[in-house]
């Protein structure tokens, strides 16, 4: 067994455990200034939001930023120091500061979720507790199990409208005070049914309007109206004739027309719950006594008299009117133009105005006209606007006595009002306390004055709440530390500080020893408490002691000076120079006052180095306590500059610098500007960039256009532009190309970053240089002439307005004829002449042309007129059943002639169907043969064969005859039986007898093949019956078929055979099917077969 005490142990580490969390888990944030954070209470939403504090001297001093020895001389015991000081921070003590406040909430009262929730926490320290008020009454949270805290938010258990409607606060609470969030609402959603009692009809005469009443059920909160005709899901159309209003629920129809006439149900939806409802049916009737007259309009539905709207949200101003003929409603705005954002829907009837501005508040007009008269309806819409904050309180710290100046601004319409609450309770004036238009004064402030205040700024539409804590200090003084040492330099001067906490602030004075320092001009008494010693000196070394008064106590800090040589620092070496790629170090020599450790920091360009960042370029290494050293590998010109070494002691801090200067390839140089343009140059200029400490010897010009592949070089006068040079032409471009152009710059080390690009010119226009290539012709229809080329590319057509000119002109003739295309992308052009003998020949070029001239002409070619199509049909066509489904379709080329064909086109269809239905078939080059397939049985067909080439098709030959043989036979072999010994295996099976619209049975086809391969061996007998030999051991198949002279019939059931090689079957092995009596002969047949 184990020892006993080891399950006591594990328990009480687990205890431990335990407890450490559970202290971990209550601590707050592990640094002020998070404590500090607080959002505006206006606003949760808004997230965190920084209180900075006021300090009408009302911050506590600082801590003292000591220089001394525990600076320069980290120990285990400093760091202890640090872990205390952050403990104190974290434990400091502030008021609530609300992370989540409550919002309007809407519960849906048949929601499945049968519990809501009022959101609330906050910070503080210590942790706030929560109360909770309804319609301005406490909750008693103890008197039932509906309502619970969760981390401060309300839970509501099965919530009730008639006790937990209403508007809901909380209220968190620490020591140091309270603070209310702002106020929500809790509503409750539903839809009740409509009343089951049957709506009357409403009768009408046709042309009168009508009103249908909705009478919607109750329900909270708003609904969405649409009215079904007849049965659902038709819908009512709203035009200008019906309009369903979302104010009242009604239907209004204008003028009641035959159509009109049927059952109209209300369909109520409520926009929170989603839920539905439908009214009982109205009938709508005409009554049979006449036809209603036409009257003027009478506005039915209109939109308030005064329409309150809050700013941002979209306004919709409704107005419909009833007459005959249909009124036309038209808006005006009295005091304006209606806002061009405005929008009108349902035929006019509604106004929508989104994202509503204070500009658009005034009066608005709904008109309604026809040709009987007009009848208008005015009303006043104003928008309001929430309270939101321009000025907001901060957290503030006062001295005992000291006077409180606060200042909250709200904008808002109506003008919001301010009231003060004090740890939740409103804050009244008094002797010490005033308020005016949102200004708190309150003057000679005592302890009893700290807590938690909130301005609130609040409108007839909504409050907004800003919190700050406010607390009074009185204390004695206290130092951070009683004793503290400092070193001085020799001829130096030195600061003493004395930084006591303390309010009100304490009297201070300094002594050394027990003699009382009076102010001299070596010995200053600072305003902020500090004792500064000019020109320190050996006699200055000694006890100097700092004593703080205030009306709550007295108390001291020591300060201990010692005064030491001062330190030299030697940097070598001082310059150096070095080429990219190279190495180099920098070495730093501390002299200095031995009973003193140093510090080295290395800077480049008077930044700190940062040795895990830098690449692996930087190594810091230090061989003795008094000497660091910077080596710097692989050096990039990035690492120019001057480096320096900061030694540094306790009591001194000396600064030394070196230059290192980096050769490399040049720098890009500067901006390049084109300064002239002609057809083929372009003069540049550009401005030196850095030669980095190695002259530059010459200049590289590249240029890029459009369509080089990138940036190439060019050529240049003079042709080699040397380090000197800040201009220079480049030459030989291409005319009416775009281009850009930068320099590179080239030194001993080598070649530089190129410039940034010019911008982009074209090269001016000239006449075209390039002819088009490959020039050749030919095909096309008879008596044409076809030319085709390459086109010149864009690049090299030198200007606008480019073209072609094709000439040609028959062998032996002297003039050219010329031709223009003027289109820049075409590539061939053919010219017809009906003289043209076939295949004439002819002498082409192609020359080109653009704006500024006629550039040069291709070399001449010869090329052929055109051959034609082909003019005479093949001869000879013959075509001849080879089975049912095939036929096969001979001929003779026709003579050789002008418009040789490439193929032939075989037309085939059937005798009974017109040529339009043909099928076709073509053969390449000079075959004269092709076999028809898939064509039906026992079937005449009509054959036409004709020639085509590349221009089109010949005529076709006359039409030959050819009818297919009879089908197959459709029924297969049957009753197969067969005897097996040894390799040999005797096949019978009854005969096929033809149908009488079947093909003759000449035969049978037998197919032998082993399971698992493709290949099989067919064998062909007259009779029915066949002997086969089995080659080896293995699984065979095997399958009959009829042979007819319409080809083969169906496929026979399959035999699978099984054997082994080298083994013979001693007896006969029969089919596994039952042999029928009548097949006794087929036995008989079989028997001389059997060896």
């Amino acid at each position: 067994m184990g020892s006993p005490w080891k399950p006591l142990l594990l328990l009480s580490i687990i205890s431990g455990l335990s407890d450490f969390s559970k202290a971990v888990a209550g601590r707050p944030a592990p640094y002020a200034a998070v404590l500090r954070m607080k959002p505006d209470s206006s606003s949760s939403s808004l997230g965190y939001r920084g209180r900075s504090r006021q300090d009408h001297r009302s911050r506590l001093p600082a801590e003292p930023d000591w220089t001394g020895l525990s600076e320069h001389y980290p120990s285990p015991l400093s760091a202890l120091g640090f872990q205390e000081e952050s403990t104190s921070e974290e434990s400091e003590e502030f008021g609530p500061v609300f992370i989540q406040e409550p919002d309007d909430t809407i519960f849906a009262l048949d929601s499945d979720e049968k519990k809501v929730t009022m959101n609330c926490e906050a910070r503080g320290n210590p942790q706030p507790t929560y109360r909770w008020t309804v319609n301005g009454t406490e909750l008693d949270l103890s008197t039932g199990f509906r309502y619970s805290l969760t981390d401060g938010s309300l839970v509501i258990t099965d919530p009730r409208e008639e006790t937990d409607s209403g508007r809901y606060q909380c209220q968190a609470s620490n020591s140091l005070g309270s603070v209310l969030s702002r106020e929500a609402l809790l509503q409750f959603a539903y839809l009740g049914n409509f009343s089951n009692r049957t709506r009357g009809a409403v009768s009408v005469r046709e042309g009168q309007g009508v009103v249908l009443m909705c009478s919607p059920p109750p329900h909270s909160p708003e609904i969405t109206y649409s009215w079904v005709f007849n049965e659902f899901p038709s819908f009512v159309a709203e035009d200008s004739r019906r309009f369903v209003s979302q104010e009242t629920g009604n239907l209004y129809i204008s003028k009641v027309q035959p159509s009109d006439v049927g059952s109209y149900i209300c369909l109520v939806k409520n926009m929170a719950t989603g839920s539905r409802a439908l009214s009982p049916p109205t009938p709508l009737t005409l009554r049979t006594d006449g036809i209603m007259g036409e009257y003027e309009p009478k506005i039915e539905v209109h939109f308030p008299q005064t329409v309150m709207a809050a700013k941002g949200l979209t306004v919709r101003l409704e107005c419909f009117a009833l007459g005959n003929p249909v009124p036309t409603i038209t808006w005006r705005k009295l005091n304006g133009n209606i806002p061009k954002k405005a929008r009108l829907r349902k035929s006019q009837a509604v106004l929508e105005i989104p994202n509503i501005q204070l500009d658009d508040s005034g009066s608005y007009e709904c008109k309604a006209e026809n040709y009987r008269g007009g009848n208008a309806f005015r009303g006043q819409l104003q928008v309001y606007t929430y309270p939101q904050w321009t000025s907001v309180i901060n957290d503030t710290r006062l001295d005992s006595g000291e006077e409180l100046q606060w200042e909250c601004k709200a904008t808002g319409r109506p003008r919001p009002l301010y009231r003060w609450l004090r740890n939740g309770t409103p804050l009244f004036p008094q002797s010490r306390v005033e308020m005016v238009n949102g200004e708190l004064i309150i003057r000679a402030v005592r302890p009893t004055d700290s807590g938690m205040y909130q301005c609130v700024a609040e409108n007839k539409y909504g409050a907004i709440y800003s919190s700050a804590e406010l607390r009074i200090l009185a204390s004695a003084p206290t130092f951070q530390s009683s004793v503290v040492r400092l070193v001085a330099t020799l001829g130096k001067d030195v600061s003493l500080e004395c930084k006591p906490r303390a309010s009100p602030k304490p009297t201070i004075t300094w002594r050394k020893g027990d003699r009382r320092i009076q102010p001299s001009k070596r010995t200053l008494l600072l305003r902020n408490n500090s004792l500064r010693i000019v020109n320190a000196t050996r006699a200055d070394e000694g006890t100097y002691v700092c004593r703080a008064e205030n009306q709550f106590g007295v108390t001291e800090m020591t300060t201990v000076l010692m005064v030491k040589e001062a330190m030299r620092v030697e940097l070598s070496p001082a310059r150096v120079e070095v080429t990219v790629g190279e190495s180099v170090v920098l070495s730093c020599k501390a002299i200095h006052d031995p009973s003193l450790d140093v510090v080295f920091l290395w800077m480049h360009n008077r930044q700190p180095l940062s040795f895990h960042q830098g690449g692996g370029h930087f190594e810091y290494i230090q061989t003795q306590s008094s000497n660091a050293d910077l080596m710097i590998r692989n050096i990039l010109l990035k690492h120019a500059g001057r480096y320096g070494c900061r030694a540094q002691t306790s009591g001194d801090t000396v600064f030394a610098e070196a230059e290192l200067l980096v050769r490399g390839p040049p720098g890009p140089p500067g901006i390049v500007i084109v300064e002239e343009i002609t057809d083929t140059t372009a003069t540049l200029s550009w401005s030196r960039g850095m030669d980095n400490h190695s002259p530059i010897s010459s200049y590289n010009l590249q240029a890029r256009s459009p369509f080089s592949l990138g940036w190439q070089t060019v050529r240049t006068d003079p042709e080699r532009v040397i380090g000197d040079m800040e201009s220079a032409v480049a030459v030989d471009l291409n005319p009416w190309v775009e281009y850009e152009f930068r320099v590179v710059a080239i030194n001993a080390i080598g070649t530089g970053d190129p410039s940034a690009p010019s911008r982009v010119v074209r090269t001016k226009e000239a006449v075209p240089s390039v002819a088009p290539t490959n020039v050749s012709g030919g095909n096309g229809r008879r008596h044409e002439l076809v030319i085709s080329w390459e086109p010149v590319s864009e690049e090299f057509q030198n200007g606008e307005g480019f073209g072609y000119i094709v000439a040609f002109r028959a062998n032996g003739t002297r003039g050219w004829k010329e031709k223009m295309v003027t289109s820049a992308d075409s590539t061939t052009f053919k010219y017809r002449d009906e003289t043209f003998p076939p295949l004439t020949p002819f002498e082409v070029k192609v020359g080109v042309y653009n704006n500024k001239g006629d550039g040069p002409f291709s070399k001449v070619v010869t090329v052929y007129s055109a051959e034609g199509e082909p003019r005479e049909p093949p001869t000879e066509v013959s075509a001849a059943a080879l089975s049912s489904s095939k036929v096969q379709v001979t001929w003779k080329a026709p003579n050789p002639a002008p418009g040789r064909p490439f193929g032939y086109e075989v037309s085939y269809w059937k005798e009974a169907e017109s040529e339009e239905s043909a099928g076709k078939l073509k053969t390449t080059g000079s075959e004269t043969s092709i076999v028809l397939g898939d064509l039906d049985g026992n079937t005449p067909y009509l054959i036409t064969v004709k020639g085509y080439n590349s221009i089109g098709q010949g005529p076709a030959s006359s039409p030959v005859y050819a009818t297919t043989m009879k089908s197959p036979p459709s029924r297969a072999p049957s009753n197969l039986m067969w005897i097996q010994e040894g390799e040999n295996v005797s096949l019978g099976w009854e005969p096929v007898k033809a149908m009488d619209n079947e093909s003759v049975i000449i035969g049978y086809k037998v197919l032998l093949r082993q399971e698992g391969r493709n290949n099989s061996q067919e064998v062909r007998t007259r009779s029915p019956s066949a002997v086969l030999t089995l080659p080896e051991g293995g699984t065979y198949i095997i399958e009959v078929r009829a042979v007819s002279e319409g080809g083969e019939g169906a496929v026979s059931a399959q035999v699978r055979l099984l054997t082994s090689s080298g083994v013979r079957a001693k007896s006969g092995q029969w089919s596994l099917h039952s042999l029928p009596w009548g097949s006794v002969w087929t036995l008989l047949l079989l028997a001389p077969l059997v060896p």
